[in-house]
């Protein structure tokens, strides 16, 4: 029998007890530096504004300093921009899942076993 059989790593980064940077975060700081909008990337990936909105809330509020910053609307509408600190905390992230995964995918002998 072919089974494909592999081990998947999720993360998530902990302030006080509080689940507080995840994949979830991440991919929504992407879609908000490919779109330059909270309520497009919301829409991206299947999300609220509301739900959108409070994420970027608690990581500008829980982080050192505001990871997204966001211009009111108007004539020529509003935005939202990573800053460097966001932009920071999204490569941390990504090289640290990038080490999981290394981890993961040398442990073949685990999955031999199963």
């Amino acid at each position: 029998m072919n089974r494909n059989t592999e081990i998947r790593i999720r993360h998530w980064v902990f302030i006080d007890e509080t689940k507080f940077f995840g994949p979830g975060r991440y991919e929504l700081l992407e879609h908000i530096a490919e779109t330059g909008s909270i309520s497009k990337a919301a829409t991206a990936m299947g999300l609220s504004y509301k739900k959108a909105w409070a994420m970027v809330d608690a990581m500008n509020t829980l982080g050192s300093s505001p990871y997204v910053i966001t211009q009111k609307g108007g004539t020529h509408g509003g935005g939202a921009i990573i800053t460097e600190t966001g932009k920071q905390v999204m490569e941390a992230y990504k090289k640290l899942d990038e080490k999981f995964l290394e981890v993961a995918k040398a442990e073949k002998e685990l999955l031999s076993v199963i």
